[in-house]
């Protein structure tokens, strides 16, 4: 299984990996902490609620994406909120992308080539993962968005992080963005892990947007 910040950099790939979706930094960065932090509530490694987030576990996963965060939240004396784990992790957003990507060139699914990343086969779908063939990111959040396909919880987060950042902006144009925006809101209310966590990414991205206006 892929884990939510592979999903989002193959989300933002364009041209048959030719090029990345010109997203803002910001964008970028949330939505990667938000995916490390949903991963490791998917794991049983947290759980949040309004007031803050909560180590449950804090054994590795022997995972070069998730395990930097989870140490950092193990190793922390105070408590704190959901928001305040969401910039940490942000902060680490370079090295989780570069180990997104370094882990899909290990998978088969993308080729580095002449520092660009090129997929390696054209089918819809990604070369065998965990014994599995999965159908490609964008096509899948496509389906949900315009033909109305039941997500399953994993493309919940994707489309939550996603929309909470900003990307959608982006990656439709605003014709099609208003055509799904009832199907994105109804989707939202089926997120039923990491509502704290959807919240911060919120709050930071209207926060930045205000500030920068």
């Amino acid at each position: 299984m892929l884990r939510f910040a592979e999903e989002i950099m193959l989300l933002l790939l364009e041209d048959e990996g030719k090029r990345f979706l010109n997203v803002p930094d910001s964008s970028l960065r949330y939505a990667l902490a938000g995916g490390v932090l949903m991963d490791l509530a998917m794991e049983d490694r947290i759980d949040t609620d309004l007031d803050k987030l909560i180590l449950v576990d804090p054994t590795p996963l022997d995972d070069d994406i998730l395990d930097p965060v989870l140490a950092d939240i193990a190793a922390a004396t105070g408590t704190h909120d959901a928001r305040y784990w969401v910039e940490r992790a942000a902060s680490r957003a370079f090295d989780t992308r570069e180990a997104a990507m370094e882990r899909l060139v290990a998978r088969g699914i993308l080729e580095r080539r002449d520092d660009r990343f090129l997929w390696m086969f054209p089918s819809r779908r990604y070369p065998l993962v965990d014994g599995e063939a999965e159908i490609e990111v964008k096509l899948r959040i496509m389906e949900v968005l315009f033909a109305e396909v039941v997500p399953t919880p994993r493309d919940v987060v994707i489309i939550c992080l996603a929309d909470g950042c900003g990307i959608f902006t982006e990656l439709l144009s605003s014709e099609d963005l208003r055509e799904v925006k009832p199907r994105i809101e109804l989707v939202r209310r089926m997120d039923l892990i990491g509502r704290a966590v959807m919240a911060a990414i919120r709050d930071i991205w209207r926060f930045g947007r205000s500030s920068s206006g």
